[in-house]
């Protein structure tokens, strides 16, 4: 037994360990190595040297007899009887303790959910303000309807498997120093479906599934912002064996406006001022998303301040009631002004102080004036 590896080097743990250490190694390792996990040629090897270490120094009689004489121990097996370790129901009942249960054990005739799909959308700003309906076409796997997703060809007899019995699995018995391991795997004959088709279905080649484009209606709700997810139940891909379907996820994409900006529930929009307006105030006209409105200017209003129209915003997703829309003055400084206009100016200027400024906003009035177009 000189060419055994030291137990506590295969667990990768020191002499000092202790037991919660040793467990938390096992536990690790087991799974890295489980053969129905890890298909590498040495996976089982190792498993079997994991296993067999924590059998070893997880019993705080057997660890101290090993750390006394270590593979040399006279009573082999270290059970105190020679009876060796019994692994049960062997790779199965290991796996299903870490991964839930079920392992390789499930139902290879039991009804399987489809998977779901995602599809990304891209809409209009004012889409996704009123929301709209539409078609979409998507690619998907459906079930076969010419074999209604057994696989066979119609008219044939689909067969039990004679190997496995319909289990879909088949088990394999070894017998070793530490006890009888039971390996399982899927059946070699049927290749884990537990069902023989004699005659395959010519439309599918036996898989029971096509490959289809599916025109779905969809509707978008009002609200919906950038990002926004939506969920179709039912229109993801095909279940197999009678399972239900997947669902189809709709992820949005929203194409900036060229006047309004959104934040939340609210939307945001600068409108231009002449120097006249701000200082003796007016009323103006301003573009919402779905009207035109008065606007009240007070005299002597600062450029970059922000005016609220309650209710003028975007419908809210979920609940009642519509955010706000928020104006933003920005007072325009003239570009082309004629030889009186600047001698007011300048008197202007001689009286109070103020120096006149060459600010060029043209764009604003651009964008304003498409707002107002409804664009």
């Amino acid at each position: 037994m000189a060419d055994k590896k030291d137990f506590y080097e295969v667990l990768g743990v020191g002499r000092n360990a202790s037991a919660e250490e040793i467990k938390k190694s096992y536990r690790g390792l087991a799974r890295k190595y489980h053969p129905d996990v890890n298909k590498e040629a040495d996976a089982e090897q190792k498993f079997k040297e994991v296993k067999e270490a924590y059998d070893v120094l997880s019993d705080d009689q057997k660890r101290a007899r090993y750390d006394q004489y270590g593979h040399e121990d006279p009573m082999a097996g270290f059970g105190g009887g020679g009876g060796g370790a019994d692994f049960g129901g062997g790779f199965g009942d290991i796996f299903d303790m870490f991964f839930g249960g079920g392992g390789n054990r499930r139902d290879p005739n039991a009804p399987q959910r489809g998977n779901d799909l995602q599809y990304t959308m891209t809409i209009e700003f004012k889409e996704a303000v009123f929301g709209k309906e539409t078609d979409i076409t998507i690619p998907r796997t459906e079930t076969c309807d010419t074999c209604h997703g057994n696989g066979a060809k119609p008219g044939t007899k689909v067969d039990t498997c004679s190997v496995c019995h319909g289990t879909g699995q088949q088990e394999v018995a070894q017998n070793t120093p530490f006890g009888r391991i039971v390996n399982r795997r899927a059946c070699s004959n049927c290749g884990g479906r537990g069902k023989i088709i004699r005659e395959r279905c010519t439309t599918c080649s036996g898989s029971g599934q096509v490959k289809r484009q599916r025109k779905i209606h969809v509707k978008i709700p009002a609200g919906v912002d950038d990002g926004s997810q939506l969920r179709v139940s039912g229109e993801g891909e095909a279940g197999v064996r009678g399972g239900p379907n997947g669902d189809l996820y709709l992820v949005l994409r929203v194409k900036a406006h060229d006047f309004f900006e959104r934040e939340g529930d609210d939307i945001y929009c600068e409108v231009p001022l002449t120097f006249a307006q701000a200082a003796l105030g007016d009323e103006i006209e301003i573009p919402t998303l779905t009207e035109k409105v008065k606007l009240k200017i007070p005299s002597g209003t600062q450029t970059g301040t922000f005016f609220r129209l309650k209710g003028k915003g975007v419908p809210k997703l979920r609940g009642y009631g519509q955010g706000d829309q928020h104006v933003k003055v920005t007072v325009v400084t003239p570009t082309q002004l004629n030889d009186e206009q600047k001698e007011l100016l300048r008197q202007f200027a001689a009286k109070s102080g103020e120096e006149a400024s060459n600010e060029h906003h043209e764009s604003i009035f651009d964008r304003m004036k498409k707002a107002f177009r409804g664009e």
